[in-house]
């Protein structure tokens, strides 16, 4: 016959600080939907512009002569076996940065797929040297609201609807969802590995939604970080 102190030894027998950090479990035990305090924000009818580039002067460009000499061979070198080279200054990228991104999920050194501080998942990067900045519009978060015997209804699709996108011919009647989120009460907040997402009285004026998103970085743990998902949690 086994007892329950055998389970109870066994248990403490294996500490979980040998395998992971003290400061670690108690990050794990803590998971609140309030954003904490020194995260980035935004709101999420603001407007994401084109980030602008810098340039160079000509004494800096005399400096980087060796420079670009060895990246131009590098270039050419990975060109002729048929690779792309992950670092090729000479050649335009489409992949420009912008000021829309939020929090990557996931993806630490394996690619990523970013979602914008608005909603828009976007930044497809799954691929090493390739990078697909257009959003996909169907790929969303919805709500649906009834109260009141039914008398009072809220349905909305949890982003603005201001995406250059949606109205056109392609969208495949996309634009057919429920886009009454103004976004002026609902503020996004950032802090890597995880996101916060807070929508005060939008769409409902009687409703306060949080939404937390959480990548998986973990310590030692290689493997899974590497993962390009993550978890949501409406609350």
């Amino acid at each position: 016959m086994v007892g329950a102190t055998l389970f109870h030894r066994r248990k403490h027998s294996w500490p979980p600080e040998e395998f992971i950090s003290r400061n670690t479990l108690q990050l794990l035990d803590f998971d609140s939907a309030a954003p904490p305090p020194h995260a980035w924000r935004r709101r999420l009818n603001c407007h994401a512009n084109i980030l602008k580039e810098f340039s160079i002067t000509f004494r800096e460009a005399v400096k980087m002569v060796r420079l670009g000499i060895r990246l131009w061979s590098y270039v050419r070198e990975e060109a002729s076996h048929g690779r792309k080279a992950p670092i090729d200054p000479f050649t335009k990228e489409n992949c420009k940065p912008s000021a829309s991104q939020g929090v990557p999920l996931g993806g630490m050194g394996s690619g990523s797929i970013s979602r914008g501080f608005r909603g828009e998942f976007k930044q497809w990067q799954i691929i090493p040297g390739t990078c697909d900045t257009s959003p996909m519009m169907s790929n969303q978060f919805s709500i649906f609201i009834t109260r009141d015997g039914a008398h009072k209804k809220y349905a909305s699709v949890l982003a603005p609807g201001q995406h250059g996108s949606l109205g056109k011919s392609r969208d495949k009647g996309i634009s057919s969802w429920g886009w009454n989120l103004n976004g002026q009460h609902s503020t996004y907040h950032a802090l890597f590995p995880r996101a916060w997402t807070i929508y005060d009285g939008e769409p409902d004026p009687e409703l306060k939604i949080s939404c937390r998103q959480i990548s998986p970085f973990i310590p030692n743990n290689y493997r899974d970080s590497s993962l390009p998902a993550a978890v949501f949690v409406y609350t």
